[in-house]
């Protein structure tokens, strides 16, 4: 029976950063994925990611999974694919599954980062073939170039939902509607809203009563739902598609846990059953660690964090290093940790009703139960300003965790300052270039270059673009408002793509000067 210092149960984002830490210490570790390729959800996850340079913000999460693979190559891990842990028993031994073999490890230590699978709902036809898990289709899309469908409905308006919903629109599906139960989008409003300015309809307060067809999906009707969500008689709307997406949520993989007698609860915060941790990973059972989503639902940026604790604490934990360097080291990290848990999407705000800013600015209820920032509402946020010339104009208007555009402006025309959640400002008096850089790095898709005034009677909207095929100059269509409805007829004057901007092009159309603070997205007629 092979023995290990370490030994890690998938290799996700979180595995593998535990994985990396601890080789890096001394710790001969192995890690086993029952998947064909490592990485976990990240090969599938082609935005950028929100945080701080430390949280690896503003790459898109298939480059942090290459740069993962490398840096666990160069650490002297060993990673096993095809190889699904079926056991944990008594004294860490693991039994694994790899091909038709069944082989036994005895670990010194273990990290569980096992994940969390997809939750699905039931309808009548949710059984019929074209209803299919968010992250089946992203897994279609992403990884083998398969479109899921051409016509689809989202349920579920989550991150997972709007990622993935602008992901279908971003390979040429049709996205019908965006549906969901709850009357308020649940994930990021940056996320909504580049979905609504496409023209994606949002049915909140609504759900599936049924999907059509006899051997495939072929329809769908949706209802609305009351305060206890219960169908409105009268309600129904139906919908011409083949495809139903369903994000409603994951649930841990808890499973090994369990099996191995650690001490768990059904925790509905956390996501279901749960280890009972401490916040570094230690379960109840010396040696045996978890990190990432098999121990609450979070995303991939803290899970990368959770990991790189677990693979320290193992490594304190087996004599590598000494408990005043693993403090010191869990110090550095539980503050980039409580970073990425501040703001209006913090564990601690869960299942609350946010009505204000950090700033004390009123919510935007049209953006919640919308999808979008109502042109009524903008002017209040301090990220959206006028200026002669070509200005930033930043509607990011929730208080979520990042700042990539604070670092990226060349000439620091934009601050958010100490505090990672507050909302950006363009600073008085400063000078933009018109570089986009800004625009480019933005995670949230949500910075636009302006100019208000060419003199013509006409203005300038450079906004991210990430459709192909790309629209070349000249090339006549529509501006979309934020609500994805026509405002003005506009001109594309050019696409600047660049390799600083990493895939996000910089699309600049020419509209009527009253529609400059308005027109947010280009559509060719």
């Amino acid at each position: 029976m092979k023995r290990f210092d370490l030994i890690i149960v998938g290799a996700g984002p979180s595995g593998l950063s535990a994985a990396i830490e601890a080789a890096q210490r001394g710790l001969e570790v192995v890690v086993f994925d029952e998947n064909e390729k490592p990485g976990g959800q990240l090969f599938k996850q082609i935005h950028k990611f929100f945080g701080s340079k430390e949280h690896r913000a503003r790459i898109r999460g298939y480059v942090i999974g290459e740069q993962l693979l490398e840096e666990a190559d160069k650490a002297g891990v060993k990673v096993v694919l095809n190889a699904t842990v079926i056991g944990l028993y008594q004294d860490k031994e693991v039994v694994v599954k790899i091909g038709e073999e069944i082989q036994h490890y005895k670990g010194n230590s273990i990290v569980i980062a096992t994940g969390a699978a997809e939750n699905m709902v039931t309808f009548p036809g949710w059984t019929l073939p074209g209803v299919i898990g968010a992250g089946a289709a992203q897994t279609m899309m992403n990884l083998h170039g398969v479109l899921p469908g051409k016509k689809v409905l989202m349920l579920g308006s989550g991150n997972v939902g709007l990622v993935v919903s602008f992901q279908l629109l971003q390979c040429g599906c049709e996205v019908v509607a965006l549906v969901d139960a709850a009357p308020r989008v649940g994930g990021y409003g940056v996320h909504a809203a580049k979905v609504a300015r496409t023209g994606v309809p949002f049915y909140l307060s609504h759900t599936i009563v049924k999907a059509e067809g006899d051997d495939h999906v072929t329809g769908v009707t949706i209802a609305e739902v009351d305060d206890n969500f219960a169908f409105i008689p009268g309600t129904e709307k139906h919908f011409d598609v083949d495809t139903i997406c369903l994000a409603v949520g994951l649930s841990p993989m808890s499973q090994l846990l369990k099996m191995a007698g650690c001490k768990m609860e059904d925790n509905p915060k956390r996501g279901g059953q749960v280890p009972i941790c401490d916040e570094y990973g230690r379960t109840s059972l010396p040696g045996i660690l978890v990190a990432g989503d098999v121990s609450g639902i979070e995303e991939a940026s803290s899970a990368m964090i959770e990991g790189r604790m677990a693979g320290i604490v193992a490594a304190e934990y087996l004599g590598y290093i000494d408990k005043g360097t693993l403090d010191k080291e869990l110090d550095k990290l539980s503050k980039a940790l409580l970073d990425l848990r501040q703001g209006m999407f913090a564990p601690s705000n869960r299942g609350k009703a946010i009505t204000e800013t950090e700033e004390g600015i009123a919510i935007s209820e049209s953006l919640l139960r919308k999808g979008y920032v109502d042109d009524s509402e903008i002017e209040r946020f301090p990220g959206v300003t006028h200026q002669s010339g070509v200005h930033p104009v930043i509607e990011c208007t929730q208080n979520i965790p990042c700042n990539p555009c604070q670092d990226a402006c060349p000439k620091k025309c934009i601050s958010i300052g100490d505090n990672i959640t507050s909302l950006p400002i363009v600073l008085p008096d400063s000078e933009c270039i018109n570089c986009g850089m800004c625009v480019a790095s933005c995670s949230g898709q949500a910075i636009f270059l302006v100019n208000e005034d060419l003199g013509d009677g006409t203005a300038t909207v450079t906004l991210p673009y990430e459709f192909l095929p790309l629209p070349e100059a000249g090339t006549n269509g529509v501006a979309l408002g934020r609500d994805g409805k026509v405002v003005c007829d506009a001109t594309v004057v050019g696409v600047k793509s660049m390799k600083a901007f990493d895939k996000t092009n910089l699309l600049t159309m020419r509209v009527p000067k009253e529609y400059a603070m308005t027109a947010r997205f280009f559509k060719a007629k």
